[in-house]
């Protein structure tokens, strides 16, 4: 299943769902000669904010419209587009976590961001504008941040920049302030379980769960697949359901499990998915009486916590992961 889920990256993706309003309000801004210099992509991960980014890069950068493909669409086999697929493209500069060689990284460094004011001092070499997206403004730390925002205080002629951020809540205020808007908002539990299946081999009661899962993100869903998310879930469920009492050996062989370059991803993972499922059971047990909620409360702060803890200092996460499991036991015996 993981190999049948792997998400294709946005620049590769024509094909466009729920994206009616952000791309009418875009051609609308495009067709009034409104078109704001700075455009902050808002909403949940996986809802399409990339794919958008892309779609209006083809467009401003002389893509010819393919009603095919949607009110913002391009054919994949136009030049424009080509070469965007082929990352060749003269007049698009692509900030991302990814590094040249395709592994991420935990930040977007400064110094990609010190490149845009070069970038855009220059005319575009081949298309009416220049385009930029940042994907995702989140992953970049307060100096990237600052370099970026002397780009945004001097807007480029003929240029344009999209921001994606999924929380922008926790952006500096000076960059909020210079950009406009788009808001994308999450799917309905069903049509996002429609757009699982239609994308991968899974059941319909798998392709529910993933929609539930990611919370109407149909990107994140895909995403959520192609980690084993379905399994690490039934993990958490077994896990919960045993408390107090554990099966010490499969709890090692779990741990262990958390160990190489494979492991944070996992444990990462086994965190959110026993967060969600504390989060369930507090909520079902508020009302019934002598339930105490703070106690899960606590638990599931801090499950939430642990793995940028783990990330952020280098925590060895199969100690991390007893800790947790130390915290879910005495919660249960309370």
């Amino acid at each position: 299943m993981a190999e049948a889920a792997t998400l294709t990256h946005p620049r590769d993706v024509f094909t466009y769902r729920g994206g009616d309003a952000v791309e009418t309000a875009f051609l609308d801004a495009v067709g009034r000669g409104r078109l704001h210099h700075a455009w902050l992509l808002c909403g949940p991960e996986g809802v399409g904010k990339a794919t958008f980014a892309y779609r209006a890069a083809r467009r401003l950068m002389g893509a010819a419209p393919d009603p095919a493909f949607g009110l913002l669409g391009s054919s994949p086999q136009d030049p424009v587009s080509r070469q965007i697929s082929a990352r060749s493209h003269p007049d698009l500069m692509v900030l991302e976590r990814a590094g040249e060689d395709g592994k991420p990284r935990k930040v977007i460094p400064v110094d990609d961001a010190r490149k845009l004011p070069e970038f855009f001092s220059k005319a575009p070499a081949t298309s009416p504008w220049r385009v930029a997206i940042v994907d995702s403004i989140d992953d970049m730390n307060t100096n990237a941040a600052n370099a970026l925002l002397k780009t945004l205080e001097e807007p480029p002629e003929r240029g344009v920049l999209f921001l994606i951020s999924h929380a922008p809540g926790g952006l500096l205020p000076t960059i909020r302030s210079r950009c406009r808007r788009l808001r994308f908002t999450a799917w309905g539990e069903a049509e996002t379980a429609d757009f699982v299946r239609t994308q991968i081999g899974v059941t319909e009661e798998d392709a529910i769960r993933l929609a539930r899962m990611s919370g109407g993100a149909p990107g994140r869903a895909v995403e959520l697949a192609g980690r084993d998310a379905l399994d690490v879930d039934r993990v958490a469920h077994a896990l919960l359901a045993s408390l107090p009492n554990v099966d010490m050996a499969a709890m090692m062989a779990l741990g262990e499990s958390f160990r190489g370059p494979e492991g944070m991803p996992r444990f990462s993972l086994l965190m959110e998915r026993l967060a969600e499922q504390v989060h369930q059971m507090a909520v079902a047990t508020a009302d019934k009486p002598g339930a105490d909620g703070d106690r899960w409360s606590q638990v599931w702060t801090r499950l939430n916590e642990l793995p940028g803890e783990v990330e952020g200092v280098n925590l060895d996460r199969a100690d991390a992961f007893w800790t947790a499991l130390g915290e879910l036991r005495r919660a249960a015996r309370a």
